[in-house]
């Protein structure tokens, strides 16, 4: 993930509509482990990490038929441009009776944007446990987003209260008013969810939760900082997620996540995800990369 910055700062900066999102996450296959993933442009043509990272996962899961993610890993090598497609070659690396492990490289250009490692996994029936879900405020007693940022809706044309392809109801302060605030704890539980219905596909299910995570998780590490995705530079270096159980992506999902650490200009992320009706869906811990602030 990076900001609106650059030579684009003050141009305006369109969030792709849900439909875009999942078009662009049905990959190409232009051989038995090759694909073509299209990017969603803008006017910085910046490459988001989650949403690369969630096209390698989709590539990975088309080899590995009758298997469901179960874990994904991925190391962010170089920034791409998003008005050009990205290759994804996947190499499959071990099927055994349970678990599949696949290797799926990004190349633009020549160029190796992602490393990324998938394990699937076959269906198996064990003893289940998982922390509980902490006890929230319900979505529909929380303030949409954009009512949430109103007073903020002039800044970088109208960055904060954007439509984007998942609706957000914020539980504790977004990093943009956590810095008008006297404090803020790295802390960010909100509930999210497409703002349509999604196909039930379990592969699908998973890269959205891939890039959900991938492009709100950093927000604990910018209220950590006392800052905004538009006031500093930030990118992805690395990025894993474990997949529990499908999550229910028709209903909201609450994500709780917390910034440990910030140290040598990296800050840590890791956070859980719980369906409505408290299951825990998956665990997801990244890494990002600071640059100097704008302000």
């Amino acid at each position: 993930s990076r900001p609106p910055g650059g030579a684009g700062h003050d141009a305006p900066v369109t969030m792709p509509q849900l439909t875009e999102l999942l078009d662009s996450l049905d990959v190409r296959q232009v051989g038995d482990l090759d694909f073509v993933a299209h990017q969603l442009d803008d006017p910085t043509h910046h490459i988001a990490g989650g949403h690369i990272a969630a096209q390698a996962l989709v590539a990975g899961g088309r080899t590995a038929p009758g298997r469901v993610p179960h874990s994904f890993h991925a190391y962010f090598l170089r920034a791409g441009d998003a008005r050009y497609p990205v290759d994804m070659h996947v190499t499959g690396l071990r099927d055994g009776g349970t678990l599949s492990t696949r290797r799926v490289t990004a190349v633009q250009r020549g160029e190796v944007l992602l490393e990324a490692h998938v394990s699937f996994s076959a269906a198996l029936e064990t003893m289940e446990y998982h922390q509980p879900m902490p006890e929230v405020p319900a979505p529909e007693a929380l303030p949409p987003v954009h009512e949430q940022l109103a007073c903020y809706a002039d800044e970088f044309n109208g960055l904060w209260i954007r439509e984007r392809p998942v609706e957000r109801r914020y539980i504790d302060p977004p990093p943009r008013l956590a810095m008008d605030l006297p404090e803020a704890p790295p802390r960010i539980r909100m509930w999210w969810r497409p703002v349509d219905s999604v196909p039930d596909d379990p592969v699908l299910n998973a890269a959205l939760l891939t890039y959900h995570s991938g492009v709100s998780m950093l927000e604990t590490a910018l209220v950590a900082r006392r800052t905004s995705a538009a006031h500093t530079f930030n990118a992805l270096i690395d990025h894993a997620v474990w997949f529990h159980r499908p999550a229910d992506l028709n209903d909201w999902v609450l994500a709780d996540a917390v910034s440990p650490s910030g140290v040598a200009g990296r800050g840590l992320a890791t956070g859980v995800m719980y369906n409505r009706g408290g299951d825990l869906i998956c665990t997801a811990t990244q890494e990002l990369y600071f640059g100097r602030d704008r302000r």
